[in-house]
């Protein structure tokens, strides 16, 4: 029985993560998830790309917006900010409740993982989703208006501030989660989700000692592309590449996968850029990448598990 481990992060990686679903069993997919993007609000810790791919495995996220909890309402939100508290990040009542569980037992002393794994057994899942570490990393964007955070780059100012750096604060010190370094370990394959490169996988990627244990890994590494004709999928993927003065394209996305891929999927699309990717040492493949219905998650997930045989 072959091992697979797909990194993932945002609303990309969760949508891929959902057709492998449909293709392996939970003991074949272990599933690692960005923590970077983690904030506290209200005096509540949230984990927005794991609530986000706990949601879409339970068939209970709001797939119009992207995120959240489908039929939420936001009367809570709504009375905070009656009481002259901020409401730019919109969690919503149910959301409120993942929330107020987590910090509750992060205070009785549990690790991210441990709650994870309850909660994700709470909404009937079977499949691991994987915090990439137990310790505090986040996402640090230096922007024209300052340094901002990940949240407030990205919902409470649209991602419209122009960025120069992006760092990862607290990633010098931690490590990655134990479940992780037993996955990759395990696995007898690697995926790359269609994610954001600079936000939500650059955040597992580089935890210390990851990168090598990518570069050395014995089987497949396949990564697909988050940029479709010169535009991002979904986010401000190629935004983040026009400003850090990298190339707008799915060779601008396979160049971060350079020493860590064997395998690179671009969408259909994209074709004739397969011969510069397949100059950087990875070999390229197409087909469609847009993941809008469920079969097309699926068959993305079977083109990706069809390259492994």
């Amino acid at each position: 029985m072959s091992k697979f481990v797909a990194l993932a992060g945002g609303v990309g990686g969760a949508k891929l993560a959902l057709g492998l679903t449909e293709i392996l069993s939970p003991e074949q997919l272990s599933i690692v998830v960005n923590t970077a993007d983690d904030q506290e609000f209200y005096g509540l810790h949230v984990s927005p790309d794991l609530d986000t791919m706990m949601y879409t495995l339970s068939g209970k996220s709001n797939e119009k917006l992207g995120w959240g909890i489908k039929d939420e309402s936001f009367r809570t939100l709504s009375e905070l900010k009656k009481l002259g508290l901020d409401s730019w990040f919109q969690l919503g009542d149910l959301d409120f409740a993942t929330h107020i569980y987590r910090t509750n037992l992060m205070k009785q002393n549990m690790t991210l993982s441990e709650i994870t794994d309850k909660l994700c057994k709470a909404h009937g899942l079977e499949f691991p989703i994987i915090p990439m570490t137990d310790d505090r990393v986040r996402t640090i964007l230096t922007t024209e208006s300052g340094d901002l955070n990940f949240q407030e780059y990205f919902v409470k100012y649209f991602c419209e501030p122009q960025v120069t750096t992006i760092r990862f604060d607290g990633i010098q010190n931690a490590k990655p989660s134990p479940n992780f370094l037993t996955a990759l370990e395990e696995a007898d394959y690697l995926l790359y989700c269609p994610s954001n490169p600079f936000l939500s996988l650059h955040p597992i990627i580089f935890l210390p000692g990851v990168l090598d244990l990518l570069k050395s890994f014995d089987g497949k590494r396949i990564a697909v592309s988050s940029i479709v004709n010169g535009d991002a999928i979904k986010g401000p993927t190629a935004k983040l590449l026009k400003e850090l003065g990298e190339e707008i394209s799915a060779v601008g996305i396979a160049k971060h996968f350079a020493e860590i891929c064997d395998y690179f999927v671009l969408d259909d699309i994209d074709s004739h850029l397969i011969p510069k990717i397949n100059s950087l040492g990875i070999k390229s493949f197409q087909t469609n990448i847009i993941m809008n219905s469920l079969t097309e998650k699926t068959n993305l997930a079977k083109f990706l598990l069809n390259l492994c045989d």
